[in-house]
């Protein structure tokens, strides 16, 4: 409770003139913009829909980050289907919708799901419809029925008919049923609108198709090894929701985005790398011009406005990048896109907001507020609402000269829903209920030591004045519902400037990752050449390591399929991998096969002999063999040629040098084979002790010369004491009055093998 003014004070001899109070009690504060901007949002959520029949796939989900729902037309996929994995792997569904109606396949993969009590991220909830909800016809009708702000009041039903057809296929039937189902779900759960009215509807601002065609496929381990993404834990939990922050990774060096639209699209992109060379080239197109030193100063401005971008409402910033990007060279498509597509719909919406929403009052009242003009009522009642103190100091003054002469002060206070209230302090002598009484005046509850109470004065104050403040919230809050229905009705042109404007917030942070880090324009040929890439660098290794050597990669052609790298442990074989597994299954000639440490941690002979294995099943298939590049400790694997010999097999090796005891790692790969994997060095360098080592050594070339083990004289003969004192402490120990004592089975479960060590 708001105290304005000053409370009327009395003194022994009288009244003394002063000024009374008007206090005002409000609601919990709604958040307004300017504190938007500094919480942390609500993590996005993704509601999937999928149903599987006759080896093919319908999906569909809704995203409450954007409110619209995309789908996938009907897609094949087999019985263990893979392609539904992927997209779960992708999208990562807080949510996965279907029949309860199933076959074999789709309910073994269910159950499979259900069981990764360990998933990361969360395992999804499963939710079971029955099925009668999933019908042809009826998914039909929730469809073409549906409330879409994104669809004018003034269409007709056969225009929103034709509309709804042309942007989803409903000639793809699982699609559609999937759909219907979707709708079902969201009515039901009513998702983003479970505090409103029953009659407030999910909010659906369009329809999207998304496919997993042209895309590279690329595994959750993959994702984690090459350090793409790597989340950790958030210092402050309190101010994530997820808990989590993005660590040292690919995409936390070059997210330099201003808008989270940006920053949600740049891991799309990651998420979902493309195939298609006309997308990849237009993307690059666009880097390479920002990267230009005469483009530098654009760029920054471009960048500046794209920090304003924070909702669909904000369209200032948009008008800005328009008329920027209508300076710049058409022939880019994306600056001839965004200088054509930011339409006058978006100067008037933008005319619209600033006409309407009084923003320095939204954000001192932590709630929408209107300009003065735009609705003579309720500046009336704001011209009431503002004249209260003075009046009500008036009223508090007149009841004072009414009430008990031992009651000091009181107040006219005002509280929303409840109306004018006489506040006075509690007395001493006012213990009991009883002796809340007052002549006149309708007690109505004690709070801090204030007594409240109706009087006549007060009774009239409701009925000429009402509850203002209400009234006043109410009818903006009308007002705002109209706005948002006028900006609605062009949800299209906003739904575009967002995907627009956060497809030129991404490239200009790449272009300003790779100003930074000295990146080059990679080339991409339509045929399968192979890869070719000179000096390169590990983004991540050249930020952290003192110094970086680049490295060459040639793979394809005359230069083979297969590179088998051998080299010292520490000599950069992982991350030369790096720069350039499921695989067996998934790689085709198109693919990238990445092998490093293969068979690590199993028994050496088992664990050769499956890496020759896998090579040589890739290697059987000719010019359609993926490209792989092999790191390994085997030097067996060259030594007694369990390989093929053949053009598609290249052996290379990390350089080094011996100086004296020391070796010399120069991080360069060259052709050849490792002699040696030098593990004694890499031991020395760890601070293993010189004579440990030794003793390594000497069991390496016994083994490799075939000899047999012997164990070193003084460590044997130590472990023999040791045993000795071992058995004479049992000896002392045994209590020969026992009468549970075996000296049978004393013998042989404890001094014979004792003994069998010792000799």
């Amino acid at each position: 409770m708001a105290t304005v003014g000053a409370t009327p004070g009395r003194t022994p001899q009288g009244p003394v003139p002063g000024a009374a109070s008007a206090s005002f009690a409000s609601p919990a504060p709604v958040p307004g913009p300017g504190e938007a901007e500094e919480e942390e949002e609500e993590p996005a959520e993704i509601h999937l829909c999928v149903l599987w029949n006759s080896g093919y796939l319908g999906i569909a989900y809704y995203d409450t980050s954007d409110s619209t729902i995309h789908f996938m037309p009907d897609a094949p996929d087999h019985e263990s289907l893979k392609l539904l994995q992927r997209v779960l792997d992708e999208i990562n569904p807080r949510t996965v919708v279907t029949s309860a109606k199933q076959d074999e396949s789709m309910t073994r993969f269910l159950g499979k799901l259900a069981s990764q009590e360990h998933r990361e991220p969360k395992r999804p909830e499963l939710i079971f419809l029955p099925s009668v909800d999933f019908g042809l016809e009826i998914s039909k009708q929730r469809l073409l029925s549906g409330n879409y702000s994104f669809i004018p009041d003034s269409m007709t039903t056969t225009e929103k008919i034709l509309f709804l057809s042309s942007i989803i296929p409903f000639d793809c039937l699982l699609t559609v049923r999937a759909l219907g189902g979707l709708l079902k779900f969201l009515g039901r759960r009513r998702i983003g609108v479970e505090l409103e009215d029953y009659n407030v509807s999910v909010p659906i601002l369009g329809f999207k198709k998304f496919v997993l065609t042209h895309l590279v496929s690329i595994d959750q381990d993959t994702y984690g090894v090459l350090q793409i993404f790597k989340s950790e834990s958030h210092p402050s939990v309190y101010k994530v929701a997820s808990g989590l922050k993005e660590g040292l990774s690919l995409f936390g060096i070059l997210n330099r985005c201003r808008c989270k639209w940006g920053e949600k699209l740049l891991r799309l992109w990651f998420r979902r790398p493309t195939q298609d060379l006309g997308e990849l080239n237009s993307r690059l197109d666009v880097i390479q011009f920002f990267l230009l030193p005469q483009n530098l100063d654009m760029a920054q401005m471009l960048h500046r406005l794209l920090g304003h971008i924070k909702n669909v409402p904000t369209v200032y910033s948009a008008l800005g990048l328009r008329d920027a990007c209508r300076s710049l060279p058409q022939s880019i498509q994306l600056f001839q896109d965004i200088s054509q597509e930011f339409s006058d719909d978006l100067h008037h919406i933008a005319s619209l907001i600033g006409k309407v929403v009084d923003f320095e009052g939204s954000l001192a009242e932590n709630r929408f507020t209107v300009l003065p003009n735009i609705d003579p009522e309720i500046d009336e009642k704001k011209r009431r609402l503002m004249g209260l103190p003075s009046f009500l100091t008036e009223v508090a003054r007149k009841e004072l000269e009414n009430l008990d002469s031992r009651i000091p002060s009181c107040s006219v206070i005002y509280i929303p829903l409840i109306g004018f209230l006489l506040s006075i302090p509690r007395l001493p002598s006012m213990v009991e209920a009883s002796d809340f009484e007052i002549e006149g005046l309708d007690f109505m509850f004690l709070s801090e030591e204030k007594l409240h109470y109706r009087s006549a004065r007060t009774k009239e104050l409701d009925a000429l004045l009402g509850d203002l403040h209400c009234d006043i919230r109410d009818q903006e809050t009308l007002l705002m519902y109209q706005l948002q229905c006028q900006v609605l009705a062009r949800a299209t042109v906003l739904t575009r400037v967002l995907d627009l404007a956060s497809r030129l917030d991404v490239l200009l942070a790449l272009a300003s990752a790779a100003r930074d880090y000295g990146y080059s324009r990679p080339c991409y040929s339509p045929r399968l050449l192979g890869v070719r890439i000179q000096n390169g660098r590990h983004p991540l290794m050249e930020l952290c390591a003192r110094t970086f050597v680049p490295n060459s990669a040639e793979c394809g052609g005359d230069k083979g399929r297969v590179k088998v790298i051998t080299g010292p442990n520490s000599s950069g074989k992982s991350i030369y991998l790096k720069q350039v597994a499921k695989a067996v299954n998934n790689a085709t000639e198109q693919s990238l096969v990445l092998i490093d440490e293969f068979g690590k941690g199993t028994n050496t002979v088992d664990g050769l002999a499956l890496l020759a294995a896998v090579l040589r099943h890739w290697l059987a298939l000719g010019p359609t063999c993926p490209h792989i590049f092999v790191a390994t400790n085997f030097l067996s694997l060259v030594q007694l040629q369990l390989l093929p010999q053949g053009p598609l097999v290249q052996y290379l090796t990390m350089e080094t040098c011996e100086d004296g005891n020391d070796l010399v790692f120069f991080y360069q790969v060259c052709e050849g084979v490792a002699n040696a994997s030098h593990a004694s060095h890499t031991a020395a360098q760890a601070g293993l002790p010189d004579k440990l080592i030794a003793r390594g050594k000497e069991v390496s070339d016994l083994i490799r010369s075939g000899k047999s083990i012997k164990p070193v004289k003084e460590l044997l003969k130590e472990k023999q004491m040791e045993n000795c004192q071992i058995l004479v402490d049992k000896f002392l120990k045994l209590d020969l009055e026992d009468p549970n004592l075996d000296l049978d089975i004393f013998m042989s479960q404890e001094v014979l093998p004792a003994a069998t060590t010792i000799l």
